[in-house]
């Protein structure tokens, strides 16, 4: 067999693999907050998103691949040396999955599109030096860092705070949610038709100017009140009341076992009257830190709260499906755009600066996309829905429409952006609103740091298989 057709199935395989890794960590995020919500069963949520993220991919997927993808590194480091750039996009394909797997295992909400990027930096600054790379560019994606989650955690934390105040803390919150809702469906619609217009729908080359866009998005927000104004009528209060388990937050239980440990200590060393009163401090607060153990029986879903958060479900399911779809148009490219480049460099000898993404290749990374959703997605779809903080229909609604807002404004004002950073941010904000003490800070920790980590992985490892290739090949 031909060196050229080994190097082609090995691509192949290097992409259907990114595919899956894809699905694998970045799908969840569109539907980590509807399944940690209890919106959609993990189930339902890959049968969802499988169907969106494919018609996503397939239908309006990239059909024109950045050679070099996002202009990272400079074309013309490999003029001469076609062969050169087929190992380093081979090796950023295969590096970047492989960082991508490690991070699902563990449940590490990460960008697909760093990690390629990284990949990219990393064989472009190792084959043509430090000048090969556009760090202007470079340094927009570690901005994104910051920017992404922290515009998004804003407008959510925004958002959640003024829709508790105005429904929850009302005296008829089921009254208030239906006459407030058909215009948070107006807003919806309004935003969401504005983010497959300016990202999720590019490829369809819908030229819209933003006067049009906008009266486009005004329309489509008005019919979807006017529905939904019908409909939320329905919604009745049914008097059904559910009994839950509450846990504390960890600064809750370390803080009461400390508070133990040292009354416990005092209490063996207290003379007098006050033995027998701090005897009995003791045993109450090892009965309270038990139940915080155990968890604690509250009453929760009451008529009004369950019929509120009814109608928050529809909203969040709205809104993870356009993100989904969007999701599935955008970042297929991450998978498929290094592989377009390969097969023309390997079936012509030439490089060429923009590629056309055969159907058979959008086709692959679609299937690669639900593949790696279906076995591997829950994962993540965890750490987002249920580790970070506590999420309801309320809560992931407002996560899930800052992510869209958010992704609205910052393509708008040419601002660098991360799908995943943007609705961690977006949970991040939902649950700051009810108090520092309501996120799980070590998951946020490692979140954190698998962002720093994304990079330089992809760098090592594209850099790692570029050489192995090489010396196979070379």
């Amino acid at each position: 067999m031909e060196v050229e057709s080994i190097l082609l199935i090995i691509a192949v395989c290097g992409g259907f693999y990114m595919a899956w890794s894809i699905g694998a960590n970045d799908v969840a995020n569109a539907m980590g907050t509807s399944v940690g919500s209890g919106a959609l069963t993990v189930k339902q949520a890959v049968i969802m998103a499988a169907f969106l993220e494919f018609a996503g991919a397939f239908l309006v997927g990239t059909h024109v691949s950045e050679t070099i993808r996002k202009g990272i590194i400079s074309p013309d480091l490999f003029l001469g040396s076609e062969l050169d750039l087929v190992y380093g996009m081979i090796g950023a394909l295969l590096a970047a999955a492989v960082w991508l797997q490690v991070a699902s295992y563990f449940g590490w909400p990460v960008s697909t599109t760093h990690s390629i990027v990284g990949a990219v930096l990393g064989f472009g600054v190792m084959y043509g030096g430090m000048a090969a790379a556009d760090w202007g560019k470079v340094g927009s994606v570690v901005a994104s860092w910051v920017v992404s989650p922290l515009m998004c955690g804003t407008i959510s934390f925004t958002l959640f705070t003024f829709l508790r105040r105005l429904i929850y803390y009302s005296n008829d919150p089921v009254g208030r949610a239906k006459k407030v809702t058909p215009y948070l469906v107006f807003v919806v619609f309004l935003v969401l038709t504005l983010t497959m217009v300016f990202k999720g729908l590019k490829n369809l080359k819908l030229d819209l100017a933003f006067s049009e866009a906008i009266l486009v998005a005004v329309a489509v927000g008005v019919v979807a009140a006017l529905i939904s104004a019908m409909l939320v009528k329905r919604i009745k209060v049914t008097e059904i009341q559910e009994r839950v388990v509450m846990r504390q937050s960890a600064t809750v239980t370390r803080g009461v076992t400390k508070a133990l440990q040292h009354l416990q200590k005092a209490s063996g060393e207290v003379q007098g009257e006050l033995r027998e009163q701090l005897s009995t401090m003791v045993r109450n607060l090892e009965t309270l830190n038990s139940e915080i153990e155990e968890g604690t029986s509250v009453e929760q879903g009451s008529a009004e709260y369950k019929a509120v958060e009814r109608i928050f479900v529809y909203l969040q399911i709205l809104s993870a499906a356009f993100v989904a779809f969007a999701h599935g148009a955008n970042d297929v490219a991450n998978a498929v755009g290094p592989l377009a480049a390969v097969i023309v460099i390997l079936q012509t000898g030439q490089l060429a600066m923009n590629s056309a993404v055969p159907l058979w290749v959008l086709g692959l990374g679609g299937v690669g996309i639900v593949v790696g959703l279906s076995t591997w997605g829950w994962r993540v779809m965890m750490t987002i829905g249920k580790k970070i903080t506590e999420l309801t229909p309320t809560r992931g609604f407002a996560a899930e429409f800052a992510a869209a807002t958010t992704i609205v404004l910052a393509s708008k004002l040419g601002l660098p952006i991360s799908t995943t950073h943007t609705l961690v941010g977006g949970v991040l904000g939902v649950g700051l609103a009810r108090g520092l003490g309501a996120l799980n800070l070590r998951v946020v920790t490692n979140i954190v740091i698998s962002w720093v980590i994304t990079i330089p992985a992809g760098a090592i490892g594209a850099i790692s298989i570029y050489y192995l290739l090489k010396l196979i090949f070379g």
